[in-house]
């Protein structure tokens, strides 16, 4: 029995075993996992080999006191090896796992609202060290709390580098050994997705994308190499409290897979996961062009919300009601002035998507592309944000922040789309249209307050005077207004 040092609740608790006996691949013919026990609560984590000799078991425990485990495998010196260890309050920033928890929302695992405000870097851990600090220091300066982001690198325009190191052994020259994981590209990632979860950042992992077109194969692999993959994968990283799952990115481009295929691997994920991390995937548009939206059912039971790519942020609220699950339009083009018809709106434009999307009862995500000397673009490699629209996504978030309870979409307000507490709190978006006066329909006897949020000069004016039962909102006349309306008691309305 090994007894180990202390861990918080929702950290990582590892315990390593080193074995020479030989026995085919170790890590495709060798099995390893540990059964964890808390009082009642027992769970299963698979193990892995981390090269050299070393297997590990990664463990998060969800309840405080002690918890003992076991060991067991097929290398007669891995089984049976029992240790404990004791489980300590969380500390300061560490909430637990993200989950959902309505059509509407997503909480933190002891209780706390969490609302995504993502960005998007694919490839930023395929770029250099200095690179990575680079993006990590600007992620922590940033509104943002949520990264999407590859395991394998990304070929693609502006993307023709080749990474130091890859998901498996081998090179581009000499070939991949599909068989054999690369261990120092692991501990790589796993060292960025843990500063990323030190900082408050969710890390939406992408496990399969389209942006290889057998460059280096990896889009193309074997159901079995597939398979093995994603046990690997999840076995290294399940057991990180801030790991989302996005089965792919642009799942529909990938022509080589069927909706079988990400049937077969959506159950190999929930099955190995032990702690059940978010689960999504996204799909492709050709920009602009409704006829090319090819949606996976996100109703199956191992989807647990939306992740939509979408320039048309009014279709929120629909897609939200088809799925009865909560919507995160991670894609709806990206702030910049590349060439590409997905890649250059403005940081206005990003910011109104942004507000659309919210008043319409989803969550939306950032992506930037900036023409850069180097080829340097957030998007794919991180490094510096450009763009405008970030600090008016803190403003927004700011708002949404201060905001009492959790707010849903509001049905009772007519002609704008809305979100807040009926009967205390209102927030509409009015977007491209610029009414004079707005007519609402107020609690008679309950005193409110009227604000005119201006989204993208980052403003707030209150009006005079207070309002109540049906009355008539005076207004500026001018697009992208948001009106914030709250009792005049809202402010002792606590978060739900």
């Amino acid at each position: 029995m090994t007894t180990d040092h202390a861990v918080e609740r929702w950290a990582v608790y590892e315990t390593s075993i080193h074995s020479s006996e030989a026995i085919g691949n170790p890590y495709r013919d060798v099995w390893l996992l540990a059964v964890f026990r808390n009082g009642d609560r027992v769970v299963k984590a698979d193990g892995f080999y981390d090269g050299d000799g070393a297997y590990k078991i990664r463990f998060m425990p969800d309840s405080v006191g002690r918890w003992v485990f076991s060991t067991k495998s097929n290398i007669p010196s891995m089984d049976g090896i029992a240790g404990e260890f004791e489980c300590m309050d969380p500390g300061s920033g560490n909430h637990g796992m993200v989950r959902t928890v309505s059509p509407d929302h997503f909480e933190y695992e002891d209780g706390t609202l969490y609302m995504p405000f993502g960005t998007t870097c694919y490839a930023w851990i395929h770029q250099s060290e200095a690179l990575q600090d680079e993006t990590l220091a600007v992620l922590k300066a940033s509104p943002f709390n949520k990264i999407r982001m590859c395991v394998f690198p990304k070929r693609y325009t502006y993307n023709t580098a080749e990474p130091e190191l890859f998901p498996f052994q081998g090179s581009k020259e000499l070939g991949f050994d599909l068989e054999r994981f690369e261990p120092r590209f692991f501990r790589k990632l796993e060292r960025r997705i843990k500063q990323l979860g030190d900082m408050g950042i969710e890390a939406d992992i992408i496990l399969f994308h389209p942006y290889d077109k057998g460059h280096w194969g990896f889009d193309r692999m074997s159901a079995e190499d597939d398979d093995a993959y994603l046990r690997y994968v999840i076995a290294r990283l399940s057991a990180y409290r801030n790991v989302w799952w996005s089965l792919a990115n642009e799942y529909d481009f990938m022509r080589e897979k069927r909706t079988e295929d990400w049937d077969r691997f959506f159950q190999i994920v929930q099955q190995h996961d032990p702690y059940q991390h978010l689960r999504s995937i996204h799909n492709g548009t050709k920009m602009y062009d409704p006829s090319s939206l090819h949606l996976y059912d996100h109703a199956k039971p191992w989807v647990d919300h939306v992740s939509l790519q979408h320039w048309d942020l009014t279709v929120t609220d629909a897609i939200r009601r088809q799925y009865n699950k909560p919507v995160v339009i991670d894609e709806c083009c990206y702030e910049g002035d590349i060439p590409r018809r997905w890649g250059n709106i403005t940081g206005e434009e990003m910011t109104h998507r942004f507000w659309e999307g919210m008043a319409r009862g989803g969550y939306v995500g950032h992506g930037e592309t900036y023409l850069h000397q180097d080829n340097i673009i957030w998007w794919s490699h991180g490094g510096q944000l450009h763009g405008t629209s970030p600090e008016r996504i803190r403003f927004l978030r700011q708002i949404l922040e201060d905001a009492p309870g959790k707010p849903v979409v509001l049905d009772t307000v007519k002609d704008v789309p809305a979100i807040g507490m009926e009967g205390g709190y209102y927030l509409l978006y009015f977007g491209v249209h610029r009414p004079a006066v707005f007519p609402m329909e107020l609690p008679e006897g309950k005193e409110f307050t009227a604000e005119v949020i201006d989204t993208q000069s980052m403003t707030i004016e209150r009006l005079k005077g207070t309002f109540s039962g049906a009355c008539s909102i005076p207004l500026p006349g001018r697009p992208y207004l948001a009106l914030r309306v709250r009792s005049l008691d809202s402010s002792a309305m606590n978060r739900q």
